[in-house]
This record gives structure tokens, C-alpha cells and sequence, in this order.
């Protein structure tokens, strides 16, 4: 009776220490996967001098030191001659290790360059182009938030129709 007893005790003690493991595991990788890094925004905003009938701006980010450094980018349509559009991005520079520890949160975008272009069905025909640096032609607008320190201009081309 005596060894029964011990056997389940020693079974129901097994299954304990295991469930415990799995949940050590599980709690060490969710903290681990999620994302304490805040994501900030590039606000971008502007004029087009003749606009093409089917004008859009286009913005890219570009990041220092990136095996890929074309980074987050966004498309807007030109209406009543003017723009504006805001690009997210996450400011992780480095992932956690295995604990959690060690993560960066100071990635951030060098340029952005912010074209006009004209869609068309076979490729797009491109009018102005604009490199903008992000230290120098844009302020914090909340902790947050890059704006621009003035507005942009971007001219399409003289013979286009305006838009109306």
C-alpha cells in the first residue's frame, strides 16, 4: 500500500515539475516576443505645382547601415494640389535575447525621399524627386513624431492639365 502510495505521489510530483517547465518556457518566449519598442511616425506633407492628372506621391524610408535599407514606404493621391501622408515605423533596432534583455529601440530613418510620380497602367513616369534628411529637415512633433520643419514643393510638368 505503502509503495502505491509513493508511486503517484512520485507520478503526480513528475507531471507537476513538468507542467511548470512548460510554463517557465512559455513565459520566458512571450516576454521575449513581444515588442516593447514604440513605433513613431514620418509626417510628410506638401504642394505639387502642375500635378499630373493622376498624381501620386510616393515616400520611402531609408535606414543607416541595413542589409536592406529601403525601409517603410507609402503612396498618396494628390488632391486639390497638396499632400499628406504619415509612414509608421518601428524603432526596434536589435531584438531581445532569450530573457528579454538587451533590446534597442533607437532605429530610425536617415532619409526620405518623397517622389511625384504619374500612375499608369505599364509603369509610372516620375516628375520630382525630393531627399529629405531626417535630422536636419524634420523636428519632433511629439515624442513620437517626425514633421516636417516647412512644407515641400514638387512640380510636375508645365503642360500638364491642373487638377481640378
Amino acid at each position: 500500500m505503502i509503495a502505491l502510495s509513493d508511486e503517484r505521489f512520485a507520478m503526480f510530483y513528475g507531471a507537476f515539475k513538468a507542467l511548470a517547465g512548460i510554463l517557465s518556457i512559455c513565459t520566458i518566449f512571450s516576454s521575449a516576443l513581444h515588442a516593447s519598442c514604440p513605433v513613431d511616425v514620418v509626417m510628410v506633407n506638401g504642394r505639387v505645382e502642375h500635378a499630373p492628372r493622376k498624381g501620386i506621391v510616393r515616400v520611402q524610408l531609408v535606414y543607416p547601415q541595413q542589409k536592406q535599407k529601403l525601409g517603410e514606404s507609402g503612396d498618396v493621391t494628390v488632391e486639390g494640389g497638396s499632400f499628406r501622408i504619415q509612414i509608421p515605423f518601428l524603432t526596434q533596432s536589435r531584438a531581445p535575447g532569450l530573457l528579454g534583455i538587451r533590446e534597442k529601440c533607437d532605429r530610425k530613418p536617415e532619409t526620405v525621399i518623397v517622389t511625384l510620380v504619374e500612375a499608369d497602367q505599364d509603369r509610372d513616369h516620375e516628375y520630382d524627386r525630393v531627399s529629405l534628411d531626417l535630422a536636419k529637415d524634420f523636428k519632433m512633433a511629439d515624442p513620437s513624431a517626425y514633421a516636417l520643419r516647412s512644407e515641400i514643393l514638387l512640380r510636375g510638368s508645365p503642360s500638364a492639365a491642373p487638377v481640378r
